[in-house]
């Protein structure tokens, strides 16, 4: 290993493990290791602004965030809230229905701006069973999350993976005979929904709530409705994501002009701040070829068994997108599956669904494996709630194995 692939190889880990610790503000982490890299020569400002940094992507958080604060003040959380608690009195059911709400909606949009649609009610419900927000945001987030092999449109991995192969949307769902990506992913995210029920078997609290007159401010909740509705149909009219979010932040700031400082003081700074460092860090770790250092260890492993390579290929690419961003590592990983099959002497596709899989519905292993679990912790810590790794993990382990496992075990019966 070069001298420059193992500094950014340290600065990785470091940053990682400054971020997963909390004993500083995470922006703190990876902004100084940005800062590092940049300081040595690693990355080069002009990648960094042209390259590294996803404008597209901090202006759909800058904006629903901006928005999901005037949402909270709307009414429009409590009267849904009053609504759910009336009809679904026992918590954890309640947690479930949010959940799935969650999963149902990531399955169509960008996951963050779903976690922040979803995260006023939950903080709405939660004051009113007066329990701890905690399991609320993080069953959010992780929900956000585990849908994203759902639909050819729901994440990146699925829309490289289709642009690479020439794969259509109906192909996600029934496939040369079998079923496809999408079908059993269904299956997945099925399992894990339910298992928040065991997740969350303590939530015994019963709901005593009867129904309320409460007034609502309709220009936020129209507004969160538009935004949604434009970034589902905004890739069909070539209109650029990041724009859709500056333009939704800009009206929410309008509507909420009358507490523009306590808006600005209460937006999560923290943690947009660590992506837009985040992103520099993969990105050097991408361009001084760690990912294809990582790829060739899998290729040279010397594996026969399609069975083994499979279950490698998934369970790594879980452990993966705890760290790194899910786009290098598709667009890498995708010739490595084609290459590795081909030494097989199988299909490519176990492998690349297995490769989706993972990487789509493993990011919630940590409070920084997806941008949805950074935001929704963030909110967390806005409350007042610290946020521990264990304490997480506790909920994201279990929750990811209950949804990749079954996915595995239909992909090697359907697909090997």
């Amino acid at each position: 290993m070069s001298g420059e692939k193992a500094v950014v190889l340290v600065v990785f880990i470091i940053c990682y493990a400054l971020a997963l610790s909390r004993k500083i503000k995470i922006a703190y982490a990876s902004l100084g290791a940005s800062a590092l890299l940049l300081l040595l020569g690693l990355v080069s400002p002009q990648d960094v602004i042209s390259e590294a940094i996803k404008w597209d992507v901090l202006g759909i958080y800058w904006g629903f965030m901006v928005l999901s604060l005037v949402f909270l003040e709307s009414g429009a959380p409590d009267l849904l809230a009053n609504r759910l608690l009336v009809r679904i009195k026992k918590e954890k059911y309640m947690l479930l229905v949010l959940c799935t709400i969650t999963a149902f909606l990531s399955s169509l949009m960008e996951n963050v701006g779903v976690v922040l649609m979803m995260a006023p009610v939950a903080i709405a419900v939660a004051r009113r069973m007066n329990s701890s927000l905690f399991p609320y945001l993080v069953g959010i987030a992780i929900s956000s999350n585990v849908a994203t092999t759902v639909t050819m449109i729901a994440d990146p991995p699925p829309i490289i993976l289709a642009m690479e192969t020439g794969m259509k949307p109906l192909d996600f769902y029934w496939f040369l005979g079998r079923p496809g990506l999408g079908t059993l992913s269904i299956v997945g995210v099925s399992t894990a929904l339910l298992s928040l029920l065991l997740i969350f078997r303590k939530l015994n609290k019963t709901s005593e709530i009867q129904p309320q007159r409460i007034n609502v401010t309709w220009g936020a909740p129209i507004l969160f409705i538009t935004g949604i509705f434009l970034l589902m149909v905004g890739p069909e009219v070539n209109l650029r994501p990041g724009l859709i979010g500056l333009g939704v932040g800009a009206v929410a700031l309008a509507l909420g002009r009358q507490k523009l400082r306590e808006i600005i003081v209460k937006f999560d700074w923290n943690s947009f701040l660590f992506i837009v460092g985040i992103f520099v860090v993969v990105y050097a770790v991408n361009i001084h070829g760690l990912l294809a250092d990582f790829a060739g260890l899998i290729v040279d492993a010397g594996i026969r068994s399609p069975s083994l390579m499979l279950a490698l290929i998934i369970w790594i690419s879980v452990a993966f997108s705890s760290f790194i961003d899910n786009v290098p590592y598709t667009v890498l990983m995708i010739p490595v599956c084609q290459h590795l099959a081909s030494l097989l002497g199988i299909s490519s596709w176990p492998l690349l669904y297995g490769m989706i899989v993972g990487t789509g519905m493993g990011g919630n292993i940590t409070p920084v494996g997806a941008s949805a679990n950074v935001f929704a912790t963030g909110i967390l810590e806005k409350h007042g709630y610290k946020i521990r790794l264990l304490e997480f993990m506790k909920i994201g382990v279990p929750f990811t194995i209950a949804a990749v496992l079954p996915t595995h075990l239909l992909l090697q019966i359907f697909w090997l």
